[in-house]
């Protein structure tokens, strides 16, 4: 009889805080369920370098002593591509890596001293079931991504055009076009058609998109994920957004364009926040977004406190069951999965409802248990089917499922 492999993915990780463990302790339960479980690593943590000033308008650093905490409560999947990975430099940049590698049963993708390090996989066998898992990013300052011969994460960039659409009429707001950067799509492609070869089940983690864009996406990141599938891989996983984002099923195969934040601590100087130029900011990119002092070390619209936990049973080498919960993060930048019951349940379901037609993504959202299960809409005469031949039905009921007890 197969066996089954429970994975919990999550996107946006930046642990920093005296007590690192309480940031995880209304979800650690449910985290240590899993077989796997995958977050994304966004800060760096270490005490070494200085800020890079190429790198972005925020960056981002934790106590070193915070990694162990993201162990304890679980993780033992970890992305570091991110666009913060450089933020204090090359000692700092490694100096993270390290942290993570010496937390016992830890991998870390992604990143590494040059390209070849950064693309290379993670290859996981676990009930008999080979699972491997790539990390890309495409939100990258210079010099943040893994070249030849330099340290960096696994790029995934995308080319910008403005089309005008009205030269006669200075001021027109022009059309803005994203479209995979040739070689680096490439590069992806060849990574999972190799990987395909190797492994029963590929996941690909992209750290991508608008971030704070109520919904939006960019174009170029379709076009990565379904050239994805087309080339092997089973379930895309996104993140960096800080916000959700709709869920696509591209060929049975579900893409998770944006699972917002996790667990986050982000700080600031004191008026930092309410500096004009901030407050012109963060209205350009979400409008209504108002610094809330009850929310001290999450300084983020009110939209981004929603986001999901996603549940993957790998069972006879498929992916035989996708699920999301709903997450909710209160006012100590603390995540809780949520029971239907709840009201935040369905609002965190409202949302993703409303920002998937907004976006004319062909995606239901149906209610099963304290967990929602996407499938592609409906024909006009037939009821919708779950996502992919492969997902028919459910696994079995494990012990070790991810799932509100």
């Amino acid at each position: 009889m197969s066996k089954t492999t429970h994975i919990f993915a999550i996107g946006d990780v930046a642990v920093n805080r005296p007590e690192p463990d309480s940031i995880f302790e209304l979800v650690k339960d449910q985290i240590q369920q899993a077989d796997l479980a995958f977050a994304q690593i966004e800060a760096i943590y270490s005490k070494l370098g200085e800020v890079n000033v190429s790198g972005t308008s925020s960056p981002l650093r934790g106590d070193p002593e915070n990694v162990a905490a993201i162990g304890r409560a679980g993780f033992n999947l970890a992305s570091f591509a991110s666009n913060h990975c450089m933020d204090y430099g090359i000692s700092a940049f490694r100096d993270t890596i390290a942290h993570f590698k010496a937390v016992p049963g830890m991998h870390v993708f992604g990143a590494g001293e040059n390209l070849a390090e950064a693309r290379k996989p993670v290859i996981i066998e676990h009930n008999g079931n080979r699972i491997g898992w790539l990390a890309y990013c495409s939100i990258l300052p210079i010099r943040y991504w893994a070249d030849v011969d330099r340290p960096g994460c696994a790029p995934a960039r995308a080319r910008t055009i403005y089309e005008t659409l009205e030269p006669d009429q200075p001021g027109t707001p022009p059309r803005i076009i994203t479209y995979p950067h040739d070689e680096d799509l490439a590069g992806m492609l060849a990574d999972i058609r190799a990987l395909r070869t190797q492994v029963d089940v590929v996941i690909v983690s992209m750290h991508w998109g608008l971030h704070f864009r109520e919904g939006e996406l960019a174009t170029y990141e379709r076009k990565y994920a379904h050239q994805a599938i087309e080339a092997g891989a089973d379930v895309i996983l996104g993140h960096h957004q800080h916000i959700l984002k709709p869920v696509e099923i591209y060929q049975g195969k579900p893409i998770f364009y944006g699972m917002a934040n996790f667990a986050f601590d982000m700080y600031y100087q004191p008026g930092e926040l309410d500096k004009p130029e901030r407050i012109e900011r963060r209205q350009r990119l979400h409008p209504g977004w108002t610094h809330d002092p009850e929310y001290p070390t999450f300084p983020f619209p009110v939209d981004s406190r929603k986001g999901m936990a996603v549940l993957l049973d790998v069972e006879a080498g498929k992916v035989a069951k996708v699920r999301w919960c709903p997450t909710m993060i209160n006012k100590r930048s603390q995540p809780r999965l949520l029971r239907a019951s709840e009201p935040e349940f369905g609002e965190v379901l409202a949302y993703m409802r409303k920002i998937t037609a907004a976006q004319k993504i062909q995606t239901e959202y149906h209610v099963d248990g304290d967990t929602i299960i996407s499938v592609p809409c409906a024909p006009a005469s037939g009821a919708p089917a779950p996502v992919g031949a492969a997902h028919t039905t459910a696994a079995a009921s494990a012990p070790r499922s991810p799932v509100l007890a």
